[in-house]
This record gives C-alpha cells, structure tokens and sequence, in this order.
C-alpha cells in the first residue's frame, strides 16, 4: 500500500515537471492533455486519474512553487508586532528573491505572467489567480491599516488604496523583468523601489491626496481682454 502511494506520487509529481516545460515551451492554451502525458512517457489516462482537467492541473503546477511565497504574505498582519512595514517589505523582497533565485518558481511565473489565455476552459486558473490576489491583498491591508494606527504612515489615502498601489508596484517589476531579464537587476531595483514607495506613504500628506476637485472659481478664467493702460510711449 505505501508504494503504491508514493508511485502515484512520483507519477503526478512527473506530470507536473512535463506540464511545466510544455506549457513553457507552446503556451496553456496550445498545449494539450495529450502533449503532456507523451512528454512524461505516460497516457492521457493517468493525467486524468490525478486531474480532472488542464486547469485543474496547471492551478496544482502553481500551488507548487507558489505556495512558499503565498504563505509568506499570509503571516503579513497576523502577528501585532510594532513594525508592520518591516513585515510587508520582508514579504514581497521574499517573492522577488524566490523568483530571480528558484529556476522553477522563475518558470512556473512566467507562464503565469505571459503564457496564459484566460478562455473558457482556463476559467479555474483565472479563478485562481484573482482568489490568490485578493487573499495577498487581505493580509497586506491588514498591516498597513495597523502602520497607520501605529503612525508609521499617513492615515491617507486609505490602507486598501496603499495595498493596490504596491501591489501593482511589484507586479509591474515582475512582468517587465519576466520580457527581458536584462533590463534591470530585480531584487536591487526591486528594493529600492519598494523602499521609495513606503518612504512615500509615511511622508504622504492628506492635501497632496485629496480626491476633492478644484474650486470653479479658482479655475475661472475671465474671456474678458484685459484692458491695459497706455504706456505713454
């Protein structure tokens, strides 16, 4: 009974690296079951002994190398500790790094980033992502609603308006180095950047932020000519 278990193991844990390179190499939406199961050797079959379809395969892909930096963000806010900022800092340099340090977490990415199609049938992995998104988006709110409580940033704009800002802060690191690896150095210009946008959120100030439009009267301008003594000369 226990080898049986740990082939079937072994066996999803084959079909899983087969799907990575596949889905790699042809993109989600042109790879099919079939292609998979030959690069593992294997039949169509026994990819659906373990996964009822591609999405449910590809979603088991990315909790593999992505859980580690999932759980990292889900301790974010759960601890009352008087440094929320430190935590939200520690916790995307986490992802940065695991992403230009782990070769599988860099690929299982980059398909994420540039080799999906969200049709009808991947609509379990868009599902995923915006689940994945919004639960990253909880845990950071939760600390930065706890730093403005604690003074450490301006109690404006609001913590939600903070964590979207972040989060397409690194996620627009992300996808760019994922095109071109060359551009920039992710986790230096990575840390740097995440560094000026929460030096900006302590140094933020209500009146820069204000959403509160402009006084007509301030912006009237007269379409009268001005009239303009002579000059005398």
């Amino acid at each position: 009974m226990r080898r049986t278990k740990e082939d079937a193991l072994q066996t999803r844990e084959q079909l899983l690296d087969a799907a990575e390179l596949v889905f790699s190499d042809k993109g989600v939406s042109r790879t099919s079951l079939q292609d998979i199961a030959q690069a593992a050797g294997m039949t169509r079959g026994a990819i659906y002994w373990h996964f009822k379809d591609k999405a449910a395969l590809f979603n088991a892909m990315m909790d593999r190398s992505t859980s580690p930096i999932e759980e990292t963000i889900g301790r974010v806010g759960q601890e009352a500790t008087h440094d929320p900022l430190t935590q939200v800092r520690a916790a995307m340099m986490d992802a940065l790094t695991r992403i230009a340090t782990e070769p599988r977490t860099r690929r299982v990415i980059g398909i994420a980033v540039n080799k999906v199609e969200y049709v009808d049938e991947l609509s379990d992995v868009r599902a995923r992502h915006v689940r994945v998104h919004l639960n990253c988006q909880a845990h950071l709110e939760k600390a930065l609603k706890r730093a403005q409580k604690l003074g450490l940033v301006a109690p404006q704009p609001s913590a939600r308006v903070m964590t979207v800002g972040l989060q397409a802060l690194v996620g627009g690191l992300i996808n760019t180095w994922m095109l071109d690896d060359t551009l920039f150095h992710l986790t230096r210009t990575g840390a740097q950047a995440i560094d000026l946008y929460l030096s900006g959120l302590k140094a933020a100030s209500p009146s820069l932020v204000s959403s509160k439009p402009a006084s007509p009267s301030r912006c009237r301008v007269s379409a009268q000519p001005s009239r303009l003594k002579p000059s005398g000369l």
